[in-house]
C-alpha cells in the first residue's frame, strides 16, 4: 500500500506504534487501589509476594520492563530503599513487557539478576496487572499503605525524593 495516498493513516499509524503495548488491550473503568489484583496474580519469579509477606507493610510496587532505561533508572534507588527501609517496607516488581524479546522469561530473568533485582517479581505478559491498577507508562511506582491502600502513584524516573518522602510518611504512621 503506498501510505503517501493516506496521509490521515501515517498520522493513525504514528500513534498506535506510540502507545504501549499493555495500553492496547482493554481497560479497566476504575483503578484498583489495594493490593488485592497483585495478590491474586499467578506468574512470578522467585518467591511470590502473599498476602502474609505484605501484611502490615508499606508496599512499593515498580511497575517497569527490563529493557526500559527510565526504568533502569530507577532501580539503583529501588536497590537502596530495599537495603535501608528495614523490615517494615516491602518492594514488589511487575514486569509489564512493550517487546517480545521482554516476555522471554529467560530474558527477564538474566536483566534482572544483571540489574540486582532480588525482591518479587510478578510477570505481567498479558497486561492484567496495568490494566487493574490504571498505569500509562513505565516506569510507574505505587505505593500502599500498611493497611493495603494505595496512597500514591509516581510516573517515571527521577522522582527519588517524591518516593522517598511518601515512603518515610507511610512508615510513620501505624
Amino acid at each position: 500500500m503506498n501510505v503517501r495516498r493516506f496521509p490521515g493513516l501515517i498520522s493513525l499509524l504514528a500513534m498506535t506504534a506510540a502507545l504501549p503495548a499493555p495500553a492496547l488491550a482493554a481497560q479497566t473503568p476504575a483503578a484498583a487501589t489495594s493490593l488485592r489484583p497483585l495478590l491474586a496474580h499467578s506468574s512470578w519469579l522467585g518467591i511470590r509476594a502473599s498476602a502474609a509477606s505484605l501484611h502490615g507493610k508499606v508496599v512499593l510496587v515498580d511497575v517497569f520492563t527490563f529493557d526500559c532505561i527510565n526504568c533502569q533508572n530507577v532501580t539503583p534507588h529501588l536497590r537502596a530503599l530495599y537495603r535501608t527501609r528495614g523490615t517494615d517496607l516491602a518492594i514488589v516488581g511487575v514486569h509489564t513487557p512493550e517487546t517480545p524479546y521482554e516476555r522471554e522469561r529467560a530474558n527477564v530473568v538474566a536483566n534482572l539478576a544483571k540489574q540486582g533485582v532480588v525482591w518479587p517479581v510478578a510477570i505481567d505478559n498479558d497486561g492484567m496487572l496495568w490494566n487493574a491498577y490504571g498505569v500509562a507508562a513505565w516506569p510507574t511506582e505505587l505505593i500502599f499503605d500498611r493497611h493495603g491502600t494505595l496512597r500514591k502513584t509516581v510516573v517515571g524516573d527521577s522522582q527519588g525524593a517524591l518516593v522517598d518522602a511518601t515512603v518515610k510518611q507511610l512508615l510513620a504512621e501505624r
